[in-house]
């Protein structure tokens, strides 16, 4: 197997794709959205972490306190898009994880599209975010954050 499709299944184990919100006062929809695409392992496998990261040439590997462990995380749009959804379009997820993934590359084609920026659009998003990652914690509940629309 070679380390393309490795990448891939380690994903479909240890990764996650997940878009996050922030209550920004000074933009116009009051809300800031945040994708993400992350893996985390403890420091024996750091070495691996840091083969991900340069296979993406992109991204940044942070230790995470509260959970203890190394983050490789990409939070950059572009850099999600010209990396990050290329590679797993041509290496395909196996798991239930390729519905968050789909999910995912919706809500960043409509970002990329400036779609975020209205309000409209922007509660589809939240609505799409909110069908992703069911076991996650969220900051805030999904009928707050449209509440603010």
């Amino acid at each position: 197997m070679d380390f393309k499709s490795y990448i891939t299944g380690f994903v479909d184990g240890e990764g996650c794709f997940s878009v996050s919100f922030t209550k920004r006062s000074k933009l116009n929809t009051g809300i800031e959205v945040r994708p993400s695409f992350s893996v985390s392992q403890k420091k024996f496998s750091l070495d691996l972490l840091k083969k991900i990261h340069e296979y993406f040439t992109c991204g940044a590997i942070r230790y995470s306190k509260s959970d203890g462990v190394y983050k490789y995380e990409v939070r950059s749009l572009s850099d999600i898009t010209l990396y990050i959804i290329p590679h797993f379009q041509k290496y395909p997820l196996l798991t239930a994880k390729s519905k968050d993934f789909d999910l995912f590359v919706q809500i960043c084609q409509m970002m990329t599209a400036n779609l975020h920026r209205n309000h409209e659009y922007l509660a589809k998003i939240i609505d799409l975010a909110y069908q992703m990652n069911c076991s996650g914690k969220r900051k805030y509940q999904r009928k707050d954050l449209l509440k603010l629309l």
